[in-house]
């Protein structure tokens, strides 16, 4: 029986058999990210074009410091680079007192949950899960300090940090708790400073892991709530057990491996193809990803993904081809059976 794309992500995250194995990507929008009516029209048009089977909102990366009076140049995105910092309040530890709260009904919040509303309307009657992108507190304090929050943590300031963090906590709490009573089936939580490489397990569980749990505490209302281990040498000790549906990382680059990753979560999987293969189009890479993938996973409890998203250049025949490539394993496998 073919279900709802709804239908197959719900039996993905609940440990069913979908009739086929859900997919998706995503990637940024420069220069229409900024505008909601462009950027959810945007974000309608890839669904379509694609045929996802799961829609993840690409709000630009900045998008959470903006009200925090940060300047942010995109200008690089369209080649392949990211957002860039050029200007931040905070410029001493002092500065950490600069933060406020931000209402999600104000400014560049009440912007992207305009998009999403949108989004939302565009999707009505299509039965795709939609969720939206929100990043963990000590990523927003970091990104908004121009990257010193960790300086300044170990330069002896924490005391400062926290209580910043506490209120970029309301405020990403509120903004995710709107956009799942406005519809929304979960939260994307982008987490880029739960990494060895940046510090250890410790200092993680002091300055991001209440935090994050508070934010996700306020998304009880999702059921896709997924968390995102941005980058190399993740944590994963703490965040394989975050209150969480889905566990998205950089699978195939960084560890853990599929296996272990399925065992020691006990959740639906998101990952299994590496991004930049398919920028630069490495189609056999592709092909055998997948197939591992699926061999591993059995087709349960999972959502065929990149780790990450996809940067420019885009070639739309490549990106087609991850879901023929997808089809072609699946059906190979259902064959033996």
């Amino acid at each position: 029986m073919t279900m709802t794309k709804m239908e197959r992500v719900r039996a993905a995250v609940t440990g069913g058999r979908p009739d086929i194995l859900p997919y998706s990507f995503w990637s940024h929008f420069p220069g229409i990210d900024l505008d909601p009516v462009k950027q959810a029209e945007k974000t309608y048009e890839f669904y379509q074009e694609y045929d996802l089977d799961l829609v993840k909102t690409m709000n630009n990366g900045m998008y959470a410091i903006e009200d925090l009076g940060c300047k942010v140049d995109y200008s690089e995105i369209v080649q392949g680079g990211a957002a860039k910092l050029v200007y931040t309040p905070i410029q001493t530890p002092e500065d950490w007192g600069r933060v406020k709260y931000c209402s999600p009904s104000e400014g560049v919040l009440a912007r992207e949950l305009y998009a999403l509303q949108l989004v939302l309307e565009k999707l009505k009657g299509e039965n795709v899960p939609v969720i939206f992108t929100i990043f963990t507190p000590i990523t927003i304090a970091d990104k908004v300090s121009g990257k010193r929050v960790m300086a300044d943590i170990r330069d002896g300031h924490g005391d400062r940090v926290k209580e910043a963090l506490q209120v970029i906590t309301e405020t990403t709490a509120d903004l995710a708790k709107t956009a799942i009573a406005m519809g929304a089936d979960g939260v994307f939580m982008a987490s880029q400073m739960s990494t060895y490489d940046v510090m250890t397990a410790d200092l993680y569980r002091e300055y991001g892991e209440p935090y994050d749990r508070q934010v996700l505490e306020a998304c009880k209302g999702g059921w896709l709530n997924t968390i995102h281990a941005h980058g190399n040498n993740i944590i994963f000790e703490v965040l394989k057990d975050y209150p969480v549906n889905v566990f998205n990382w950089h699978a195939w680059e960084t560890l853990p491996s599929l296996q272990e990753a399925r065992m020691l979560t006990g959740k639906c999987l998101m990952g299994g193809i590496i991004r930049t293969d398919i920028t630069r189009g490495n189609r056999n890479e592709i092909l055998d990803q997948i197939f591992k993938s699926y061999e591993i996973m059995g087709g349960r409890n999972h959502i065929l993904t990149p780790g990450c998203v996809v940067r420019y250049p885009l070639d739309p025949e490549v990106l087609h081809f991850v879901r023929s490539a997808k089809d072609m394993v699946e059906a190979a496998f259902k064959d033996r059976r």
